[in-house]
């Protein structure tokens, strides 16, 4: 039978594939450490209260990329690298998600508009990093070696999620509800666009490792391009709309460290 906590468990047994798993979270988490660093140094005044948040967020995420590092030094094994057409954050810049690396390697001030940019990307991005690790956390957070990671990442992604809520609020009601709006509409139809190429990438990349048989690929190719066509069609509305969250204030203090592997 196929489920989602079956095809996880069969990927995290195998060590190739495991390997590859975690080599790509591991990227992603990564590269988005090193973005929020760039943004807190070149935030603007007009929007210098959200540069300790700005700086807590890259923290999280490079904690998150250190954590699937170590995940694979404690199975004796060594990072890969990311096949092209798995990089989900490459390919996302690539449609405009998120802000240019050559604006961000560069050492001129970001724009206000710079910032709603960001923070509505960002909101786009940690719905589906939220709703991805509260999967893994539902099916593994007793497991004995990933438990502490996925309950970890889990609950900074919400926090992240959160912050980014709290925070478009606030400059919507600062006169930028309009320009929030559109870039959020934007960011989500491309996202899901590149989720759905990506999810084929890896299914495909785990059928081989894993020498799943042709029926099974197929059935799961097709869930993919199925649940695209409910993101395409009705899903998206999920990654736009803004409601204060809960947790007020969610990046407000320091990151935790990350839990520490034998």
């Amino acid at each position: 039978m196929l489920s989602a906590r079956s095809l996880f468990q069969e990927i995290l047994d195998d060590d190739d594939s495991f390997r590859l798993f975690c080599s790509i979270a591991a990227s992603g988490e990564s590269q988005g450490g090193w973005e929020n660093a760039r943004i807190a140094a070149l935030v603007p005044e007009s929007q210098r209260g959200l540069r300790p948040k700005i700086v807590r967020h890259g923290a999280d995420e490079d904690k998150h990329g250190r954590i699937f590092n170590a995940l694979l030094r404690k199975r004796g094994l060594e990072p890969v690298d990311v096949p092209v057409e798995a990089d989900y954050t490459m390919l996302l810049e690539k449609q405009g998600i998120g802000l240019a690396h050559d604006k961000l390697r560069a050492d001129e001030p970001l724009t206000e508009y710079d910032i709603v940019a960001y923070l509505a990307h960002s909101r786009v991005t940690e719905q589906r990093a939220s709703e991805q690790m509260r999967l893994l956390r539902k099916h593994f957070a007793d497991d004995p070696d990933l438990g502490r990671a996925v309950k970890m990442i889990s609950n900074d992604e919400d926090n992240h999620l959160a912050y980014c809520h709290e925070e478009l609020l606030r400059l919507a009601a600062a006169g930028h509800g309009r320009r929030i709006h559109r870039i959020l509409r934007q960011s989500a139809m491309a996202e899901i666009r590149v989720y759905r190429d990506v999810s084929l990438a890896f299914m495909t990349d785990m059928g081989r490792i894993l020498g799943w048989p042709g029926p099974k690929v197929a059935l799961l190719t097709a869930g993919i391009r199925l649940v695209y066509l409910y993101e395409r069609f009705h899903g998206w509305r999920r990654m736009v709309t803004l409601s204060m969250p809960e947790r007020r204030d969610a990046l407000g203090g320091p990151a935790t460290p990350a839990p520490e592997y034998a």
